[in-house]
């Protein structure tokens, strides 16, 4: 139970002793006892809160359950078809395991629930990794989440997060808007799900960059499941491989711009500032005349306002007049309570550049 100073019942909140946030509310409702039936039921609510989406034909992937969003803390469930990959990642989730399985596998037309808890987020928490099959059957080893037409694999056992980013579902929408006859740069491509879209609308050519040599092989796989010409999949650092582009010369129309979380906490934001700052700062430069730059941040710390500030002080060492032309957020399944406005964690902005 929680208290406020004067004494006064606030509700009821996970505890964990090993956390900088030590207590992770459940409910703010005094009199309702959290147990086994009230956390399935917060599940199921969550997953009713989606059917909408899955069951109007676009996809038959979504993020069930996001956390704090949905009154769950530290439960993260993505759907992909009959799979549900799960993440817990505090020690209030952890607590709630069984009845958390139980209750993501009883949802209509689950065949499997796996696990994916090794985010290093759980060593803040006292927690270990955790991973492995929790219901029903293995995943199937050609796993694909369907979007708007498109196939994406999904790498349950080995992929980020959960094996793919549904989060960037509009995202991915917004791409195929602008990629027609364009030269296309995907930078931090991971499996390639943009440079897939951009291709199949029509992109005049593709360069698609990422660290991860087993990323680009996925996303050679994309390509192959959606029958189109992925370009060039190339292996390198980004902040490197910019610089060499920005060295040569080449220019592209569209630059799209999605690098992992940089700042995982106020105190990095700094840091984390001056690399979203430097990559803009290439991508600018690489843009040719009326290009258009899409470019995000996932990290939470960082608030769209300071996004903007730091985009905009990019874009002023090489005098380019850039403008805003549009924002991008995460999709209506991940949910942002007014009440709790940290659950906005990611950002983008459209700029076309003069």
């Amino acid at each position: 139970m929680v208290r406020s100073a004067e004494g006064d019942t606030l509700g009821w909140a996970a505890y964990s002793p090993e956390s900088q946030i030590r207590a992770r509310m459940w409910t703010f409702e005094p009199d309702v006892v959290v147990d086994d039936a009230f956390v399935a039921a917060q599940v199921t609510a969550a997953a009713a809160r989606r059917s909408g989406l899955l069951s109007g034909g676009a996809t038959d992937s979504a993020r069930l359950v996001f956390s704090e969003a949905d009154g769950v803390p530290g439960v993260v469930a993505d759907r992909y078809g009959d799979t549900i990959v799960c993440q817990l990642t505090t020690a209030g989730a952890d607590r709630w395991r069984e009845v958390l399985a139980d209750a993501l596998v009883a949802l209509p037309g689950v065949a499997t629930v796996y696990e994916r808890s090794d985010a290093d987020v759980r060593e803040r928490e006292g927690l270990g990794p955790r991973v492995g099959l929790l219901r029903g059957g293995a995943p199937a080893a050609d796993l694909v989440a369907h979007e708007a037409g498109f196939r994406y694999a999904v790498d349950v056992e080995g992929g980020h997060k959960t094996g793919f980013y549904l989060d960037q579902r509009d995202a991915r929408t917004a791409v195929g808007m602008w990629a027609p006859g364009r030269r296309v740069l995907n930078v931090f491509s991971y499996t390639g799900a943009f440079t897939v879209v951009a291709a199949a609308r029509g992109a005049a050519s593709l360069l698609s960059i990422d660290s991860s040599g087993p990323a680009l092989a996925t996303a050679a796989r994309n390509g192959g499941l959606n029958d189109v010409d992925m370009g060039e999949l190339r292996e390198g650092d980004a902040f490197t491989a910019l610089r060499g582009l920005r060295d040569r010369a080449q220019q592209f129309d569209l630059i799209l711009l999605d690098p992992p979380k940089l700042a995982n906490s106020e105190g990095q934001l700094e840091k984390a500032s001056r690399a979203y700052k430097d990559l803009n700062l290439l991508a600018v430069k690489l843009l040719a005349p009326g290009g258009v730059l899409l470019t995000w941040s996932c990290s939470g710390a960082m608030t769209m306002e300071l996004f903007q500030k730091v985009v905009a002080g990019a874009a002023l060492a090489p005098r380019r007049t850039v403008r805003i032309v549009g924002r991008l957020h995460q999709p209506s399944d991940h949910p942002v309570p007014l009440a709790f406005p940290e659950a906005e964690y990611l950002k983008g902005l459209v700029l076309v550049a003069d």
